[in-house]
């Protein structure tokens, strides 16, 4: 139900489809706060409601049924504010744990295809077709949302995608995050993100650009050139051993694999002569090796 002109509410007798995994309402003019009835799906697995009209806060209780077996969330582009809903995050059980979900494309049991799902990876739209029941993103980028981002996201081990940008986010950004291993693309760029302090290193996070973390200026260490407890920029890494070239080759090593390379041809030029197989390689050698020997001796 994606690119269409829906407005209005979306309907609560939604939640008598007990067997619905994707729910994509994408690109609409729904105007209507977050549905947390939702979570009384049971096998919802996909929930996309980016740009449309939504707002309002996320408020969720731990009394309500939350969303255990979401993969997907998408509510990018929107008017949602308040605090990201922390509560919410710790529903999400088939994020933190994937270890025991079956491997296939998601809707395989019911036979369905989903229209083409588009995910921000790396700043780029990307159109999926499929989507494996192991890849999980959250996206709730350019909303307003504003504090601080809760730790528990950092225990949504399974997470491939994150992306927190253009919204009013401060504080630092959780050591946490330094857990997340799966983790392939983070943007936590502006325009009014106002995090600060170290960023955490270790696993993905030695991986990532610096424009996921553009525009926040209070932001140091690793890739950023600014040190923390200093506003002067990091020395860049420093390679240590001989190296006399500008690409800085350490000539020793080089030496060592050009001699090992001209041994290792040598025997196999040996081997080769020996057992006369190719015939056609050990031909054309044995007509050089003759061409050689001929103009030795015109010269000699």
């Amino acid at each position: 139900m994606t690119n269409n002109s829906f407005s209005g509410q979306i309907p609560s007798t939604l939640a008598d489809c007990q067997y619905l995994e994707v729910l994509n309402l994408g690109n609409n003019k729904i105007n209507d706060t977050f549905p947390i009835w939702l979570g009384t799906l049971p096998q919802l697995k996909v929930l996309v409601l980016r740009r449309n009209y939504f707002h309002g806060e996320i408020i969720y209780s731990e009394n309500e049924p939350g969303l255990s077996t979401l993969r997907i969330l998408d509510i990018s582009h929107n008017e949602f504010s308040g605090f990201l809903p922390s509560t919410y995050f710790k529903s999400f059980k088939d994020m933190m744990n994937s270890s025991g979900i079956p491997l296939q494309y998601i809707g395989y049991y019911n036979y369905y295809r989903t229209d083409p799902l588009l995910v921000t990876l790396k700043g780029v739209d990307i159109k999926f077709h499929m989507i494996l029941s192991i890849f999980s993103t959250i996206d709730m980028s350019s909303n307003k949302f504003e504090g601080k981002i809760p730790e528990i996201v950092g225990n949504l081990f399974s997470l491939r995608v994150l992306n927190f940008s253009h919204n009013k986010l401060t504080g630092h950004i959780p050591s946490s995050f330094g857990n997340l291993e799966a983790l392939e693309s983070l943007d936590l760029s502006p325009t009014s993100l106002l995090l600060v302090g170290l960023i955490p290193e270790g696993n993905q996070f030695n991986t990532f650009p610096n424009d996921s973390y553009g525009g926040n200026l209070g932001l140091c260490g690793f890739p950023l050139s600014k040190r923390c407890g200093s506003d002067e920029p990091s020395a860049p890494p420093v390679f240590h051993g001989e190296t006399n070239s500008a690409f800085g080759l350490d000539w020793k090593l080089v030496m060592m694999g050009y001699g090992c390379g001209m041994v290792c041809g040598f025997s196999a030029g040996y081997i080769m002569l020996t057992l006369q197989t190719p015939k056609w390689l050990v031909k054309r050698v044995q007509r050089f090796g003759n061409k050689v020997l001929r103009r030795l001796r015109r010269y000699g």
